[in-house]
């Protein structure tokens, strides 16, 4: 049988050990099951074994940078544990410790918690870790929250980087509100040509990537620089755009494959407007369907105001 692991992240006194300790509390989630709690960093909660309604939870302590996939399951092997409960140091990437977990543990759930009033200031200075924590979450709940406070820049922060993550505000005055802020795209997928603006090709590309069905069979208009994909067949390039998520360290191209039939006389690198119809369809760089264009039109194109683009 897997081993589920739920991945609690955020940074120091964000609430996640809060969270971990009523929800263990809870006899709805807490039935007896034997739950190993891993614990990557330490605040000033402190977990109470007493209040559980069962006692078959074991902490465990642990360096998250050093620990090793043996130690992790002669943990497991120890207390005989049916499931796992980790908190995540937030200074360090979560990654390396997925890639460490041993064999049968599957990553059940992963949810984020942040203090509204400071994770806009981490995400100003510690940029690359709030997209780690953000980007692959199923939830982040923004704790301490003032009930007048604008919930916007929070919403954006997060839908920004994760477009299906879900969202709660959890207020100072002990109510709780799920985010149902809607997300109109910059663009409008009913027009004759789908026409996307230069600063809205990441959210494009992603959108189209996440989302084909939604495109089939539309035209769309972009600018974007001449590439081609590797072991591509002949007759395909892959028009797109360095895109830049938190920093200059994680500059991507993002490019789609576009069957056009004069694409081998397109100079490299140069900067062109696609206007193209998209069809769902198998390619290896969705490793299944996505979003195939077929181009109508190819034309040069000045070089956008900013080359690089971002969220």
């Amino acid at each position: 049988m897997p081993i589920p692991v739920y991945a609690f992240t955020g940074f120091l006194e964000a609430g996640k050990t809060k969270f971990i300790q009523e929800t263990l509390e809870d006899p709805r989630f807490n039935a007896g099951e034997r739950t190993l709690v891993l614990i990557c960093e330490e605040g000033e909660e402190e977990y109470e074994l007493s209040t559980y309604p069962h006692k078959a939870v074991y902490l465990e302590v642990i360096d998250q940078e050093a620990v090793t996939t043996e130690e992790l399951k002669a943990l497991e092997l120890k207390h005989h544990a049916k499931r796992v409960i980790v908190e995540l140091n937030g200074m360090q990437m979560i990654e390396p410790f997925y890639r460490k977990m041993p064999e049968g543990w599957e990553l059940a759930q992963e949810v984020m918690f942040a203090d509204a009033g400071t994770i806009l200031s981490y995400n100003t200075n510690l940029r690359s870790l709030v997209v780690d924590k953000l980007s692959g979450a199923e939830m982040v709940v923004f704790n301490r929250m003032d009930p007048k406070a604008d919930k916007m820049p929070l919403h954006k922060l997060a839908r920004a980087l994760n477009r299906r993550i879900d969202i709660v505000y959890d207020y100072t005055d002990g109510t709780t509100e799920f985010d149902d802020i809607p997300d109109p795209l910059p663009f409008d997928l009913n027009a004759p040509v789908v026409a996307v603006e230069d600063d809205d090709y990441a959210l494009f590309y992603r959108d189209v990537t996440e989302e084909p069905k939604k495109y089939d069979g539309k035209t769309v208009r972009f600018k974007g620089q001449v590439a081609r994909l590797k072991n591509d067949k002949p007759g395909f390039f892959a028009p797109g755009r360095f895109v830049m998520t938190c920093c200059e360290a994680d500059i991507t191209f993002m490019g789609l494959p576009c069957k056009y039939a004069d694409c081998r006389k397109l100079e490299m690198r140069s900067w062109v407007t696609v206007t193209a119809k998209v069809q769902v369809k198998s390619h290896p760089l969705f490793k299944g369907p996505g979003p195939i264009l077929s181009a109508i039109s190819v034309t040069p194109a000045e070089a956008p105001a900013h080359e690089v683009a971002t969220f």
